[in-house]
């Protein structure tokens, strides 16, 4: 278990959202409609009032932990040598690409595609021109 919590490994803490503010109190209404057996399409709508933009990142990034921590308890048993290629099935491969090492679709090992995936989805969520951490910056850039 200890390898699972291991930061230098695949595990990342959860991003957190500030207490007292807006997405915080977004972040717990969101959490209380998921445990509370209510319909996951009316779990997701979003509340009357609220910035669509913040209602979406705060699911973006509660979804992002949630996948981290799945992903985090299957990454020992999925190794280079166990897990030599990312794949959906027999039919589906997954190659990475990124414009700056992986200039063209690469073929790669699962556990060292889900890391660049990983990192690569981190760094668009800490991104604050897609994701601004500033309750209603959306709305004054749209103005």
């Amino acid at each position: 278990l200890k390898q699972v919590f291991n930061k230098d490994k695949t595990f990342r803490p959860k991003r957190k959202f500030e207490p007292g503010t807006q997405r915080f109190e977004l972040h717990k209404r969101a959490q209380a409609s998921l445990n509370s057996g209510v319909d996951l399409k009316a779990a997701v709508q979003l509340p009357s009032g609220e910035d669509q933009n913040d209602w979406v990142a705060v699911h973006v990034v509660d979804f992002f932990n949630r996948i981290n921590l799945i992903y985090g308890t299957i990454c020992e048993f999925c190794t280079e040598r166990t897990c030599p290629v990312m794949s959906g099935g027999p039919k589906y491969e997954y190659r990475w690409q990124d414009d700056l090492k992986y200039k063209k679709p690469t073929a790669l090992p699962a556990p060292q595609y889900m890391n660049l995936l990983m990192d690569w989805i981190e760094m668009q969520i800490n991104n604050e021109d897609i994701f601004p951490t500033s309750v209603g910056k959306y709305k004054e850039e749209a103005l």
